[in-house]
């Protein structure tokens, strides 16, 4: 299937950051560190997301609140990419997020708040985002909310774009996560923790975890995936349960790994993937991204060589 012929994708990344990241031997809190690399470069989820899609070979639009100071480095990254730019521009200073990263592979993440987006904003937004609507059909809306958008305005998004039949992949937190799962969309992916923060206490035991994503799914929402980190991928649909457990990897940073598998349970959508050719490549896609730093497609042959050794099984993974 050839670009031209894949649905278009449209990723949404409300509260942009550009991530200050460092590694680092060990943490030592409350002393000076040394860091031994670093790398500053745009990120965000949804941004994040779009680039290992585009770098697949997908037709990628992306969009949200950008602030206007320091767009130059994201700006770069979209020419480069090859993907449309239709960010709305927002006055100040799109925050840094600074993420420290061990040795051991464990990161600290500190993140600063994003510009505080006015009325006139959201209402540009909303605008370019059902215009998008009217030529795409799927979209990702991923990562937190800036100050100024509830929220019940961005579960609001996802509920119309679900009811003008588009694929809406969501992909957040806290807040932001209890009120888009009330909004029904094609596809969430929390993590354990963030299914724990959902349900209210935490999910320690599979059972747990399978009772809490059926939850979801009785909600409407029809595709359910959990993400266990080295330990796999659970993924509910209307077909039932399907596990995936990768192979053992070398960790270098885990930074992106989430959104990664996103993009490769978007791509398999693209594709129109059986589930387990796209549960496979997502979960290779994911397990590669923490032998790398940075996020994306560095070697689309490496990817297929873990994808070899990802273990499906009708079952759940998590023992």
């Amino acid at each position: 299937m050839s670009k031209n012929e894949m649905p278009k994708v449209v990723t949404v990344t409300l509260n942009p950051a550009l991530d200050l990241t460092g590694n680092l031997n060990a943490l030592t809190a409350g002393t000076v560190n040394l860091v031994e690399k670093g790398s500053l470069h745009p990120a965000g989820k949804g941004v994040n997301v779009a680039k290992v899609l585009a770098e697949l070979g997908a037709d990628v639009t992306v969009t949200g609140l950008l602030g206007a100071d320091n767009q130059e480095p994201f700006c770069q990254l979209f020419e480069q990419l090859g993907v449309t730019d239709k960010f709305v521009r927002v006055r100040g200073a799109s925050r840094i997020n600074v993420k420290l990263v061990e040795a051991s592979g464990q990161v600290s993440d500190i993140n600063f708040p994003g510009v505080t987006v006015s009325e006139q904003d959201i209402a540009n937004f909303e605008q370019t985002l059902f215009e998008l609507a009217e030529s795409h059909e799927v979209f990702v809306i991923a990562g937190s909310l800036p100050a100024g958008i509830s929220p019940e305005q961005c579960a609001g998004w996802v509920a119309r774009l679900q009811q003008q039949g588009k694929f809406v992949f969501f992909d957040s937190s806290k807040a932001a996560l209890a009120a888009g799962l009330n909004a029904a969309p094609w596809l969430v992916k929390p993590n354990d923790e963030e299914l724990s923060d959902w349900a209210g206490r935490k999910l320690e035991t599979e059972q747990e975890l399978i009772e809490a994503a059926e939850q979801l799914a009785d909600k409407g929402i029809a595709n359910v995936v959990v993400s266990l980190g080295a330990e796999g991928v659970m993924w509910l649909d209307s077909e039932g349960w399907l596990g995936s457990r990768p192979p053992k990897m070398n960790v270098v940073s885990t930074v992106g790994a989430g959104d990664t598998l996103v993009a490769g349970m978007c791509w398999g959508k693209l594709k129109n993937w059986t589930k387990q050719e796209t549960l496979s490549f997502a979960t290779a896609l994911s397990a590669l991204a923490v032998s790398q730093v940075g996020v994306g497609v560095e070697d689309i042959d490496a990817v297929l060589t873990v994808k070899e050794s990802v273990l499906i099984s009708n079952q759940s993974v998590k023992s």
